[in-house]
């Protein structure tokens, strides 16, 4: 795709059509799902999205597999437009931009949980209140672990970057004590 400001008019548009009907939730895991679909079978997005074809010879390519697929028909013809006007290789950008929109909608916020160990499901429950009281929204979270952190975690919320990791203490600790206020 040319740019993100094509993308999100295409998420825009379908989210439009998807609230007026109601089914803005289904058509993004439609969207999703061809997504994945595409970065999943790189000869299949080639051959959908490839100029050298002739656009009859993709459309036959596309609706082969939308003819098998449970899409929405709107998703479908959707998807026919994006490869009509040769923006169907940006998929991955518009469904990742339509699940931002809806999640707006939803009042969902997304975060990265990195930490050392894995995580009980009784923390990561408590770790979801305190979250959803700090943002005032619905937190989906999504947990990553990286032994380097020692202990603790680290969580990004948008912008927002709260490390309560180890390996943060300890670099703290030693910035203090190479600045001498540990005498």
């Amino acid at each position: 795709m040319t740019g993100s400001k094509i993308s999100k008019r295409y998420a825009k548009a379908l989210l439009s059509l998807g609230q007026e009907d109601g089914n803005y939730g289904a058509y993004g895991e439609n969207l999703k799902e061809f997504a994945g679909l595409c970065a999943d079978n790189p000869e299949f997005s080639k051959a959908i999205g490839n100029p050298v074809f002739s656009v009859e010879d993709r459309k036959k390519v596309l609706n082969a597999v939308l003819e098998e697929s449970a899409f929405a028909d709107l998703v479908k013809n959707f998807l026919r437009l994006l490869l009509d006007n040769n923006r169907i290789g940006g998929i991955e950008d518009v469904s990742a931009y339509y699940t931002q929109l809806t999640d707006e909608i939803s009042n969902i916020i997304r975060a990265e949980i990195v930490t050392a160990r894995p995580l009980k499901d009784e923390v990561m429950d408590k770790l979801d209140v305190v979250l959803s009281k700090i943002t005032s929204k619905t937190v989906k979270a999504k947990v990553e672990e990286d032994e380097s952190l020692i202990g603790g975690l680290v969580v990004k919320i948008g912008d927002l970057v709260l490390d309560g990791s180890v390996r943060a203490q300890l670099e703290g600790l030693k910035e203090s004590l190479k600045r001498g206020e540990y005498n």
